[in-house]
């Protein structure tokens, strides 16, 4: 068996394909986290339970109404998507002239309630989930076997973060949410709904949250804690980017994911904290992030 630093080549390439896989969830839900501060300077903290939902609601199309993995790719983010609309509108609409911190506790608070809700029905045992017949088996690559399943994520993952991206950096529409953060008079002014506008925006950036959970389901076990067991990380992705930052969240997550594998490979006692400690360092020397603009 050929080895690279000592390491067999399938336990190398083995840890940085979880490490990848880890980085596409990072990348997705960081992306989501970054629209809603970028443009509605709310720091979400319900993202994670966000997340949650959005696995449980795959879980319960399948096993309570027979729906398909894909049908629940298409029905799960419309339907959390909304249930963020009414919080924005009932909650969070209130709050958008007072400091940042009320936002977050309000949605720490939203986090609570709903991972509560899900544990009292669900309890903690994870549910499983399925992966979908069409995305069974795998590739032998010859230094390392790779899932259909791990491969279609990571694919997915950046084809709707650089999406996501393009959409907010390079179109009319991304050209008015930016416009709308800085003067939203100014945009109201031009015929534009901004109130809607920031409404569709939130619900969109929960809808991202539960696009991810779906697409976790298979992998992980479908847990009312399986939010706020990455919750943490993800904000420290977030920081480490850039807060606020589009492309800051993307670039980092993967990164960060691709970190944390190779961690696990040379001194895996650190591969819980690695992330942290770069966020320590980052914060030290650069504030706003890798991404972020320096003030």
């Amino acid at each position: 068996m050929s080895e690279i630093f000592g390491i067999p080549t399938q336990a190398l390439f083995g840890q940085l394909l979880i490490g990848l896989i880890n980085g596409s969830f990072y990348a997705l839900l960081s992306l989501g986290l970054a629209v809603i501060f970028g443009l509605l300077n709310i720091i979400n903290f319900a993202h994670g339970a966000q997340y949650m939902m959005g696995a449980f609601c795959a879980w319960f199309l399948l096993n309570k109404l027979g729906l398909s993995y894909w049908w629940a790719l298409a029905i799960t983010p419309i339907v959390v998507g909304a249930t963020g609309v009414v919080i924005e509108r009932l909650m969070l609409s209130r709050l958008y002239k007072l400091d940042h911190l009320y936002g977050f506790l309000l949605t720490f608070g939203v986090a609570v309630v709903i991972q509560g809700l899900f544990r009292h029905e669900f309890g903690s045992t994870g549910l499983p989930y399925a992966i979908p017949k069409a995305l069974e088996g795998g590739q032998n690559l010859g230094f390392m076997f790779l899932p259909n399943y791990r491969a279609w994520v990571i694919a997915v993952s950046l084809t709707v973060c650089i999406g996501t991206w393009f959409m907010i950096e390079k179109t009319k529409l991304g050209s008015y949410l930016r416009a709308a953060t800085e003067n939203r008079e100014l945009v109201q002014a031009f015929g534009v709904n901004v109130p809607r506008m920031v409404t569709l925006t939130y619900g969109f950036g929960v809808a991202l949250a539960a696009f991810a959970g779906v697409m976790a389901a298979p992998i992980y076990s479908v847990s009312p804690l399986m939010g706020a067991d990455l919750i943490i990380v993800v904000f420290a992705v977030v920081v480490i980017g850039g807060m606020g930052s589009i492309m800051g969240s993307i670039v980092t997550g993967f990164m960060l994911g691709l970190l944390e594998g190779l961690t696990k490979v040379f001194y895996p006692e650190a591969s819980n904290t690695v992330i942290f400690i770069v966020m320590a360092i980052v914060l030290m020397f650069r504030p706003a992030g890798l991404f972020g603009a320096q003030r």
